[in-house]
């Protein structure tokens, strides 16, 4: 999906830089502000146990699932209510769940009611994130995947992939130019087409994983860590506002919206790191109170923090360095909605050896 920041493209750029930093003996990898779990997910599959943390519940979701799930998912309760599990393949019957769940007739829940053309035209704001069928069949889904937690027909793990393929599935149908903050006046042509529900991948190894829900800086001094991989926000735009209707898929809660956006109350989600006035005291607190053998910061050069403010700060640690390499910019508008400097960014990887 798109994301902001997403470092899907960078990779292996940092992946070659910190295998130049750290020793051999690093087992324990945190992705402390993880998003949708790209670089989490990237070092899981290179044999690192995993601790991925993020304070949107959405991003919470996904990393349960992509980070956490690391064994074959069964849905032997779900036989109960779908008897022709039993007759397949353990490996495939996460295809066969998400069919049944495409082919449900859709339900005028809350998201038809809220953000669809259709649900809101006798609204003060009417709203099209979603086409009419598409916010119905959202609705019917999410509530049948609710429906079997709390009838115990579902694991936790099944759960959580069930919601991840559905965040990811909704969001290629969404009628936006790509994030959340606007809806597009008519429905483009991904919006049109009828949705069907596809399985999220799944990545199977033997290591145990721990993921998060909290808030980066209170995390970061109760867990101990080999390296700690930090990727905040660069700029004043909240992601929280971003992807408000993620959110609101993954709880599920019938919260109290308003405005144009339809935006649901997000004052506990506000990350520091967009604050130009607040930002250098909370890296500052991150910095010192993080456990960690070796810290990464993903940072770009456009962002509110400068070159100086960071080595200054991660140098209190130990010894300090940075990579650099230059990545296409992040577009959330096309090009005519908004004045780019550059269509390019450079992207720093700074680094500190703890003492």
């Amino acid at each position: 999906m798109n994301y902001i920041g997403s470092k899907l493209s960078l990779l292996d750029f940092l992946e070659e830089s910190i295998n130049k930093v750290v020793d051999n003996n690093c087992l324990v990898f945190c992705d402390l502000f993880a998003g949708t779990g790209i670089v989490g997910s990237y070092f899981k599959n290179k044999g690192y146990k995993i601790i991925a943390n993020d304070i949107q519940y959405f991003s919470f979701v996904l990393n349960k699932h992509y980070i956490e799930n690391h064994e074959y998912i069964e849905f032997q309760n779900l036989i109960k209510t779908l008897p022709n599990l039993k007759n397949i393949e353990i490996e495939k019957r996460k295809n066969y769940v998400c069919d049944h769940l495409s082919n449900l007739t859709g339900i005028k829940g809350f998201v038809y009611s809220n953000y669809c053309l259709e649900g809101t035209i006798n609204q003060e704001f009417q709203r099209q994130y979603f086409s009419d069928y598409n916010g119905m069949k959202c609705d019917a889904i999410r509530m049948e995947i609710e429906k079997w937690k709390e009838g115990k027909l579902i694991t936790d793990s099944e759960y959580y992939f069930l919601l991840t393929s559905l965040i990811e599935t909704i969001d290629k149908y969404a009628n936006t130019a790509s994030v959340y903050g606007a809806f597009l006046k008519q429905l483009k042509k991904t919006a049109q087409r009828i949705l069907e529900l596809k399985p999220a991948e799944l990545i199977v190894n033997d290591q145990e994983h721990q993921v998060y829900n909290e808030d980066a800086n209170n995390l970061a001094n109760k867990i101990e860590v080999d390296i700690l991989y930090l990727d905040p926000p660069y700029n004043h735009r909240q992601y929280a506002t971003n992807y408000h209707l993620l959110e609101t898929v993954a709880r599920y809660d019938n919260p109290k919206i308003y405005g144009k956006t339809g935006l649901r109350e997000y004052e506990s989600q506000k990350s520091l790191y967009c604050s130009r006035i607040k930002v250098k005291e909370a890296f500052d607190d991150l910095i010192r109170n993080s456990r960690a053998k070796y810290i990464f910061l993903s940072y770009n050069n456009e962002g509110l923090m400068s070159i100086e403010d960071i080595k200054k700060i991660m140098s209190l640690r130990g010894e300090y360095g940075y990579f650099t390499k230059k990545y296409n910019r992040f577009k959330a508008d096309r090009d005519e909605n908004r004045d780019y400097s550059a269509s390019k960014t450079v992207e720093y990887l700074h680094y500190v050896v703890c003492n």
